[in-house]
C-alpha cells in the first residue's frame, strides 16, 4: 500500500515531516499542560508518583532507571515531591543507610485525577509500536541527531516535561 508521502515532491517533505514535529511536540506539551492542571505537579512528577504507586519502598536509582532519566535529576524532583506532602522517606529496616520510597495520603487524591497516561502521551504511544516498526524509528532519528549541528546530549537524561 502505498504511503501518501510518496505523491509529494521531495522539496516538501522535510516540510510535512516537520509537521509531524509539531504535532508529536504539541500533544505532549498539551498532555503536560492537563497534568499539571489537574493534579498541581509535573507530566514526571506524575509519573514519579504512579511508580512509587506500583512499588511501594523502591529507591531512587531504580525509579531513575524506570524513567530512563538522570539519577540526579531523579532525585530533584523526588524532592520536590516530598517539600509538596506526597511522598516520604523511609529507611529500610534490613539496611539503615538504604532509603524506601512511599507514597502520603494526598498522592492517592493526585494519581486519581490525573488524565493518564501516567508516564505521557510519547512514551505510551512509543510502547504501541511493533518491535520493527520502532528500530526503524530509532534509526531514523538517530540520523535526524546526527544532522543536528547544535545537539544538547544532556536533554537525553532530563524528563520531557522539564525541557
Amino acid at each position: 500500500m502505498p504511503d501518501a508521502a510518496d505523491d509529494l515532491p521531495m522539496d516538501t517533505m522535510p516540510l510535512v515531516v516537520l509537521k509531524q514535529f509539531r504535532v508529536i511536540y504539541g500533544s505532549v506539551r498539551q498532555h503536560f499542560r492537563d497534568v499539571e492542571q489537574r493534579c498541581g505537579v509535573s507530566g514526571s512528577q506524575l509519573w514519579l508518583l504512579h511508580e512509587i504507586a506500583r512499588t511501594p519502598g523502591c529507591g531512587v536509582s531504580e525509579l531513575a532507571s524506570r524513567l530512563s532519566i538522570h539519577q540526579s535529576t531523579c532525585s530533584q524532583l523526588v524532592e520536590k515531591l516530598i517539600a509538596k506532602g506526597l511522598v516520604s522517606k523511609v529507611r529500610k529496616p534490613d539496611d539503615q543507610r538504604r532509603v524506601g520510597l512511599h507514597l502520603q495520603d494526598e498522592a492517592a487524591r493526585v494519581l486519581a485525577l490525573a488524565p493518564g497516561p501516567f508516564e505521557g502521551v510519547l512514551p505510551q504511544a512509543l510502547q504501541g509500536l511493533p518491535s520493527e516498526v520502532l528500530a526503524q524509528l530509532h534509526q531514523n532519528l538517530a540520523q535526524v541527531v546526527a544532522n543536528l549541528t547544535d545537539r544538547d546530549e544532556q536533554s537525553a537524561e532530563r524528563p520531557l516535561s522539564d525541557l
